[in-house]
Order: structure tokens, then C-alpha cells, then sequence
């Protein structure tokens, strides 16, 4: 007989504790993850960090996660506002720390208000959105409690996006939940240097 799974004796999530998949050293590296952090330091990231410290434990993984991040970040058709409104929105509903700290301030550079950003951070619904964030951020936020979107977001979302806008905020909100989770994880930490403010009651 199969033994039951024993509860955890600590929260699960990012957790307390230290960093689980640390950056190795570069001559720890084989060849294959030596490329891959190369290409990340040549592209525009111009640096190991976030996410792709936990996957270069798996180059091919994190050459194919850092391509399509670039595709989302660099080469989408959203505009930067809405972008970086959902990534916040992202970030906030998953708990992780690095990609709010990274993306709250490129939200509010973007034109994203400051208010609407504090009551993200404390998990309050925004007020006074313009309309194309308003529908984004509906959807992006449906889409991570309900793992779907009803008639009516879906509807809202199709008006102000298109198609192709609606499958691109779709996959933005799977891939920032997707790398927040490899952090939460690893227990990677935010960057050092980080403007925003932390979100509450989350691991550094």
C-alpha cells in the first residue's frame, strides 16, 4: 500500500529559508549551460538573473522560456502600459517578489497609476482604470482565480485587444505566473537594488 503524503510542516509558496537554486559558479558550468548564459548576457537582458538562474540548471528549458519572454516583452503588440500593468497584476496574485519589484516601476513609467499599482500590492481592487486596462486587468486577474474567463471578459477583452491581443495577454499572464512559480520554488531572490515597494508579507 501507498503511503499517504504527510502536510507540509512549513507554508509552501516561496517560503522562508535560503536561496534553493543559487547562481553556480561559471566554472561549474558544462558547456551547454555556459551558451545558454552567454546568449542571455549578449541579448537584451545582458545578464543571469530571475528565472534563468534556477533554469540553467536545464539549458534547453531556459533557451526556449528566455525566447519566448523576448517575443512577449520585446516583440509583442501590446502596448507597454497594458504589458506591464498585467505582469504587475501577475506578479502580485502569485507572490513573487523579483517580478514585482522588477515590473511595478516599468508599469508606472509606463503610465500605469501609482494608485492603481498600491492597491495591487496590497491585494485591493483599482479604481479609476482607463478603459483598455480596466479590461485587461479583468481578464488577466479572472484568468489566474478561475483558470478561465467568462462571456462577458472575454467579450471586453476581444473588443479593445483582437484576437491576436487576447491570445497574447493570455499567454503573458501563463508566462509571468510560470517563471514566478520556478522562483517561488527556487526561493530566488528580488533584485537588490529594487525602487518598488516589496509585497507584503512576501520572502525578500
Amino acid at each position: 500500500m501507498q503511503a499517504r503524503p504527510q502536510p507540509a510542516s512549513e507554508p509552501v509558496g516561496q517560503g522562508q529559508g535560503p536561496e534553493r537554486l543559487p547562481l553556480p559558479p561559471m566554472a561549474a558550468l558544462d558547456e551547454a549551460q555556459r551558451a545558454a548564459a552567454q546568449a542571455l548576457i549578449d541579448g537584451p537582458r545582458k545578464a543571469v538573473y530571475g528565472p534563468f538562474v534556477p533554469l540553467l540548471r536545464t539549458p534547453a528549458l531556459l533557451e526556449r522560456v528566455a525566447q519566448l519572454g523576448e517575443t512577449l516583452r520585446f516583440n509583442g503588440t501590446l502596448d507597454a502600459r497594458i504589458r506591464e500593468l498585467v505582469i504587475s497584476a501577475t506578479a502580485a496574485a502569485v507572490g513573487n517578489q523579483f517580478e514585482w519589484v522588477m515590473h511595478q516601476p516599468l508599469a508606472q513609467a509606463a503610465g500605469v497609476s501609482g494608485d492603481a499599482l498600491e492597491a495591487l500590492r496590497i491585494g485591493a481592487r483599482p479604481q479609476g482604470l482607463a478603459d483598455d486596462e480596466q479590461a485587461a486587468l479583468d481578464f488577466a486577474q479572472q484568468l489566474l482565480r478561475e483558470h478561465g474567463v467568462a462571456d462577458i471578459t472575454y467579450e471586453r477583452a476581444l473588443g479593445v485587444f483582437g484576437e491576436a491581443g487576447v491570445v497574447e495577454l493570455a499567454t503573458l499572464v501563463g508566462y509571468f505566473a510560470m517563471v514566478s512559480w520556478v522562483m517561488n520554488v527556487a526561493r530566488t531572490p528580488s533584485l537588490a537594488n529594487a525602487k518598488a515597494q516589496p509585497l507584503p508579507g512576501r520572502p525578500a
